[in-house]
């Protein structure tokens, strides 16, 4: 997976880099269970602090994206069913996506078209 981060972002560092690593976990490029490089290794292929690299592993552990272990390092987590605690967070990220896209003049229609793009480019759904 090619990693790319825009310094001159209004984007944190280490949210690009977290927002990248999930679009890489739902688009199969990291596959579950597929080793993640060490914080040094990757802060020193992107140029970044390794404080930038730790902040964003955090973050991804915290919301299950990936598993953490002192001996094997970081991982990506093995496929779950629903995670209870994402329903609220997700519909609070939804609301605020469709809110900017409302405000932008994006149609109910266009945007369910966006949606559905997107989605299908995903590797991983649901049975």
């Amino acid at each position: 997976m090619i990693l790319s981060l825009q310094v001159d972002s209004e984007t944190p560092l280490y949210e690009q880099l977290r927002n990248q690593i999930v679009i890489g976990i739902a688009t199969g490029e990291l596959a579950p269970q597929e080793k993640l490089p060490t914080v040094r290794q990757l802060a020193e292929d992107l140029g970044i602090n390794t404080m930038t690299v730790n902040k964003a592993y955090m973050l991804l552990k915290q919301e299950g994206y990936i598993v953490i272990d002192r001996r094997h390092g970081a991982k990506v987590s093995p496929r779950t069913s629903d995670n209870p605690d994402l329903s609220p967070r997700l519909e609070e990220q939804l609301q605020l996506l469709i809110a900017q896209a409302a405000i932008q003049g994006v149609n109910q229609s266009r945007f369910q078209s966006l949606c559905s793009q997107i989605f299908a480019k995903m590797a991983y759904r649901h049975p």
